[in-house]
């Protein structure tokens, strides 16, 4: 199964949408929080909200997260061990305030069990991946570097 979460602040319109039409063309099992007591969609079950119980019964029975370029989702992903499919909403598009989500997608970019889709082919091509690797606080080289360079600042 594919989670759609948009957080609790803003609907996703975009993004759930193009997760519906994709769900029907590619035989996909979606259960999106939608953020949007209003929204109806076709090809997916759908909630606005979830209690954190269901929330959390819904990550762990899912195979791959899909979202906002939220670092909550991002953060549950890899609390979790399950790849992350991100979507940054477009303050252009009036889906935000400003574009930090295009900034938290590009500083995700290449991160292990991170992927991230700015269209719909995009989207489609990750969706139609068997088996992404997924997200981890594991140790990367780039966080290892990090605790050196921090270790050498603090203690000298």
């Amino acid at each position: 199964m594919i989670f759609v979460t948009v957080g609790t602040q803003l609907p996703f319109d975009r993004m759930v949408s193009m997760i519906d039409e994709l769900a029907a063309e590619l035989s996909l099992e979606v259960f999106a929080q939608t953020a949007d007591p209003t929204a109806t969609y076709t090809h997916i079950k759908h909630a606005p909200f979830l209690t954190p119980d269901e929330y959390d019964d819904i990550i762990a029975r899912t195979a791959v997260l899909v979202g906002h370029a939220g670092i909550g989702t991002i953060l549950t992903a890899k609390r979790v061990e399950k790849p992350v499919i991100v979507m940054p909403r477009k303050a252009s598009l009036g889906e935000h305030r400003n574009e930090h989500q295009l900034a938290t997608a590009r500083h995700l970019e290449g991160h292990e069990g991170v992927y991230i889709a700015h269209d719909r082919n995009q989207l489609a091509a990750l969706l139609r991946t068997p088996h992404l690797t997924p997200a981890s606080f594991r140790d990367t080289p780039e966080k290892t570097r990090l605790q050196s360079y921090l270790r050498r600042f603090v203690y000298g």
